[in-house]
């Protein structure tokens, strides 16, 4: 069987048989559809089934694609309310693949990016789909990172700060052309940093499509993917990244279109239910998730003008960013 791109299938059968005893050596994979940053591949012996997941390739933005960040937190959270996949074993040797990966487990479910993915479920499946979504991103964000190993996992004071200024460099990094909406957003983001609403673990790309909904029919979230941009901060970022998805709608998922998806205040209702944090700078907020959108799409962007991509899809992504941009100015208008 041919190795898909960036999976040496011999060397990365000369170490599993010692990462994962029992397991056999000789390997078959293919890439995972979906997902344009970290690379996802299914990979058997045969008889099991396994996730082995790696950095991009070529040009890797500085911190973004960090292999063992996220094998910890997926590690952490595997006793708590948020579900995750089992981990199994981190590669730091670069010889194996030509980079840090590591290995977790395959869970049975579904992903929804398209709101005709859900129409065909029916109006109350799919509220039931979105509700259980809000209440897993409300749980994460109750969970103690003390209490699971993660209170050194990043710097929740000045986060939002930190998020402009690292998001500027992001996009600095990436650069193959200019602009000037871009520099405008971060310049008023930058000027207007409001309070911070309170620490806890930050998912970094909450949407429905980075979680697994159970094929069974019971309609539970069965396993949060995507981990690569965890951290520490202000939970506040995941919930309006969602909701920047939503109001962006083909651009990127337009789930929130389907029969019976809540609408935006009815998701934040029920969000707040679980939460006592501050919404009233939550316009902030919502710029800052269209310009961390912007950020990570020009990267693609800038990896599919390089040749560094793979999979199709990416021959669209540089003229999103632009509605991207436009989301951000009109979001810095609102507040709650």
């Amino acid at each position: 069987m041919t190795a898909p791109p960036g999976l040496d299938l011999d060397r990365l059968g000369a170490w599993w048989g010692t990462a994962l005893p029992g397991s056999g050596d000789r390997l078959s994979a293919e890439l995972v559809a979906g997902g344009k940053s970290n690379l996802t591949y299914l990979v058997t012996d045969g008889t099991g089934r396994w996730v082995v997941r790696r950095p991009p390739l070529g040009h890797v933005l500085a911190t973004a694609h960090d292999m063992a960040r996220e094998y910890r937190v997926i590690s952490a959270l595997r006793d708590t309310a948020v579900p995750v996949p089992a981990t199994y074993a981190l590669c730091r040797d670069e010889s194996v693949l030509g980079a840090p990966f590591y290995v977790m487990e395959w869970v049975e479910g579904r992903p929804y990016r398209r709101a005709a993915e859900l129409a065909e479920l029916g109006v109350q499946r799919t509220r039931a789909i979105a509700d259980g979504l809000v209440d897993t991103l409300a749980a994460l964000h109750e969970v103690d990172p003390d209490a699971v190993g993660l209170g050194d996992f990043g710097r929740p004071a000045g986060f939002l700060e930190r998020q402009v200024r690292r998001w500027k460099k992001q996009l600095d990094a990436s650069r193959s052309r200019d602009l000037p909406a871009a520099d405008e957003l971060y310049a008023r983001l930058a000027a207007d940093v409001p309070p911070e609403s309170g620490a806890g673990i930050v998912h970094g790309d909450f949407r429905l499509d980075n979680v697994l909904v159970a094929d069974t029919g019971t309609d539970a979230i069965v396993a949060v993917l995507d981990w690569e941009m965890a951290t520490l901060g202000d939970p506040l970022a995941d919930l309006a990244l969602m909701l920047i998805y939503h109001r962006l709608g083909s651009t990127v998922t337009d789930v929130a279109a389907a029969p019976g998806f809540p609408s935006e205040d009815e998701i934040i209702a029920r969000y707040t239910a679980s939460s006592d944090r501050d919404l009233s700078h939550f316009g902030f907020h919502l710029g800052l998730a269209a310009f961390k959108l912007a950020v990570i799409l020009e990267g693609i962007h800038y990896r599919h003008l390089h040749g560094q991509t793979v999979g199709p899809g990416f021959e669209r992504i540089g003229d999103a960013i632009h509605v991207m941009l436009d989301a951000g100015h009109t979001a810095l208008k609102e507040h709650r």
